[in-house]
């Protein structure tokens, strides 16, 4: 491949690239928002870190996709065929705009039900695209296939969680007061109706441990469902001024002491 092929592979792929990275401004603050959290998903949703990934690659093969056709154009001779292929890269351009403007109106505008309507064109785009490359190259037809069947499932999973959030109820953002239980932890306040969390109960807690007497030495940030969850860090073995033990409060690791009138057996 000749060093000037190179380059016009690398600018082809780069475009694209560069679809993926102007969408991912407005993709990647809205990932960790409220309003994304608080969105109704599907269960089969797949996990967040996969799409990343999965955009690059399906841009790199659209990258060479175009690139193909880019070649194509320089090696036709006819005057009539170049100005096909031009509309035909002005064609694969729309689509990446179009792109480029799902991830806005989903993550920037916070419209799933708008989104899933662009989702459509930009689908037909791509679908339009690859029967137009094909007539110039196969090989840049067959690259985009993964691509189109990527938006298919991108535009089903849209759907769903459109229909999803449509009915559910309104989420209800929570403020960040804490409330005082009587072992000295603290609790906030919750979904659905923002009423603070119980205070730890109904816990199981080892001989000299009581309901009225431990104490939280410090909460670790670490989710948790049981007990078996939690793993205290080794630096509480010489740090620790109790012999304390790690347990599942409030879906949160804590490190517990007990009490002074506690009495161990």
């Amino acid at each position: 491949m000749k060093i000037n092929n190179i380059l016009k592979l690398i600018i082809a792929i780069v475009i694209c690239e560069l679809a993926g990275i102007i969408g991912s401004l407005f993709t990647t603050p809205a990932i960790g928002s409220n309003w994304y959290v608080g969105l109704a998903k599907p269960a089969w949703m797949p996990a967040s870190w996969l799409f990343a990934p999965v955009w690059i690659l399906l841009f790199a093969l659209m990258g060479i996709s175009l690139y193909l056709i880019w070649f194509s154009h320089a090696k036709s001779p006819d005057g009539q065929e170049k100005r096909r292929i031009k509309i035909v890269l002005g064609i694969f351009i729309g689509q990446l705009i179009l792109n480029i403007l799902w991830s806005i109106i989903f993550f920037g505008l916070h419209s799933p039900a708008a989104a899933f309507i662009e989702i459509i064109f930009l689908w037909l785009t791509i679908l339009a695209t690859i029967i137009i490359f094909s007539k110039t190259s196969k090989a840049a037809a067959w690259l985009l296939v993964p691509y189109i069947l990527w938006v298919s499932f991108a535009a089903y999973l849209n759907y769903s969680i459109w229909q999803l959030s449509s009915n559910a109820a309104e989420p209800i953002f929570c403020t960040q007061e804490a409330k005082l239980c009587p072992d000295g932890s603290y609790v906030g306040r919750t979904w659905p109706n923002c009423e603070f969390a119980p205070c730890p109960g109904n816990i199981i807690l080892p001989k000299g441990y009581s309901l009225d007497s431990y104490k939280v030495e410090k909460v670790l940030e670490i989710a948790c469902v049981s007990n078996g969850d939690c793993e205290t860090p080794g630096e509480y073995l010489i740090q620790s001024r109790c012999p304390f033990v790690s347990l599942c409060l409030e879906n949160k690791c804590a490190v517990v002491c007990p009490g002074m009138e506690s009495k161990t057996e």
